[in-house]
């Protein structure tokens, strides 16, 4: 772990590090485990699929001291989840129906750029598209959030709002509630991630039910008489 830290220095990074990097990884890891590639080449089967933030401060592996093979992993932006996202979706799909995960987190992180950014009202570029999501999130808790006056509190309860939001539009989908509807495990949860104590936090909004939608989100089966 201190080598790792110690190669974080971004002057020492460069191209041809990373492929070293990459060797050294591998004499590091064969030499304490002969035949992890062996294994690791076999399939993957991991129990989890994490969305979270593609903040490069935030990796899945390394803050829940797991390995490769145990987390299939989504990043975006502000570790959004809607509908609309069809990236998202598949991943969803392939890691509860191919994979057969028996949960999935939602991981959001203080101090989250594009939750602040969603904040604001300056022009980004492109991504103001994306951040209008959590936009929504704030309208849907403006009543909360407006009474905030602390501008580092206001984005650290949207930052939580952003995930809440986005574990309960997980509940919503197809793919989760054709789960819940055959039977079969599945958990949703949502977290918060702190940079500055390292610290997960579990907000409290697990789920492995349908009974938390309100009626018009619930699924009951495919209608075709639509059309």
């Amino acid at each position: 772990m201190c080598a790792h830290l110690e190669s974080s220095n971004k002057d020492k990074i460069t191209y041809e590090s990373l492929l070293q990097g990459n060797k050294d990884w591998v004499a590091a890891t064969l030499s304490e485990d002969p035949s992890f590639f062996d294994r690791l080449s076999a399939g993957q089967k991991p129990p989890i699929l994490w969305i979270g933030c593609s903040d490069s401060r935030v990796p899945a592996n390394q803050i829940t001291n797991t390995n490769p093979g145990d987390i299939f992993v989504h990043r975006n932006i502000a570790n959004v989840v809607v509908h609309t996202d069809m990236n998202m979706l598949s991943v969803l799909d392939y890691a509860v129906n191919v994979l057969e995960v028996e949960h999935v987190i939602v991981c959001g992180h203080y101090g989250c750029g594009g939750v602040a950014a969603a904040l604001t009202h300056n022009q980004f570029g492109i991504i103001d598209n994306w951040l209008r999501n959590i936009k929504d999130v704030y309208r849907l808790h403006a009543d909360e959030l407006d009474l905030i006056t602390d501008t580092q509190e206001k984005t650290n309860r949207l930052v939580e709002l952003n995930v809440i939001e986005g574990v309960f539009n997980l509940t919503k989908t197809s793919i989760v509630q054709n789960r819940w509807a055959n039977g079969k495990k599945l958990s949703l949860h949502g977290w918060t991630y702190s940079l500055q104590t390292g610290l997960i936090s579990d907000l409290g909004v697990s789920s492995d039910t349908n009974n938390l939608n309100s009626s018009v989100f619930r699924i009951a089966g495919i209608d075709t008489s639509i059309g």
